[in-house]
């Protein structure tokens, strides 16, 4: 398996492009927006599109899929059926899905969106905007705040600590880092003595 990563300018996003070398299919995490460079990656290198897997419905996470299913006709995976309409294969819960020849483990981790899903193939998580280097996703609430910091400790950072995190947007990072300086998990030592009433 090679993954190779396209920004999306337009919102900051990160798309990924999963290759299986021995099938010569490709998976698109995220096609925020569909570049000459990701047609190229697919057409130059002789890869059959098999599959769009989908991490939330925001518009930098899903725009280009208009231009991509004018050019292919591939599965597109998501929680969220306005994704592709009846194009979509909803995803729920938590399963295993066959991909390019790849095991694809799906996962949903609520709290940003309620459809937020997170995919794994071999030890890499594609996190959308769960969790990413230094921080956690927005959420609407305090409740969803503490919904998604639940579902983080125990679906993400509950895997081992060399996992490879590829998220939605920024750089990518590793369980074991997020384990230690991620301040939407573990708030700065100011944070935790303001909270416990020290300072």
């Amino acid at each position: 398996m090679k993954v190779y990563f396209h920004l999306n300018i337009e919102g900051f996003s990160n798309c990924y492009v999963i290759v299986n070398e021995k099938t010569m299919q490709a998976i698109i995490v995220d096609p925020g927006i569909i570049t000459h460079q990701i047609i190229d990656n697919i057409e130059h290198s002789g890869y059959t599109l098999a599959g769009v897997l989908v991490t939330h419905n925001h518009g930098s996470h899903v725009h280009g899929l208009k231009v991509l299913r004018k050019i292919y006709t591939p599965q597109i995976y998501a929680a969220d059926w306005e994704v592709a309409g009846e194009e979509t294969y909803i995803l729920k819960d938590e399963g295993t899905i066959e991909i390019a020849g790849l095991s694809v483990d799906y996962m949903s981790v609520p709290g940003h969106t309620p459809d937020s899903m997170v995919y794994k193939i071999g030890n890499v998580l594609f996190t959308g905007d769960v969790i990413s280097a230094g921080r956690i996703g927005s959420s609407n609430n305090k409740f969803s705040e503490r919904a998604l910091i639940n579902n983080i400790q125990q679906k993400i950072l509950s895997q081992t600590e060399d996992t490879i995190l590829m998220p939605g947007h920024g750089p990518p990072t590793t369980v074991g880092a997020e384990r230690l300086y991620n301040v939407g998990i573990n708030p700065p030592e100011t944070d935790k003595r303001e909270k416990l009433g020290l300072i």
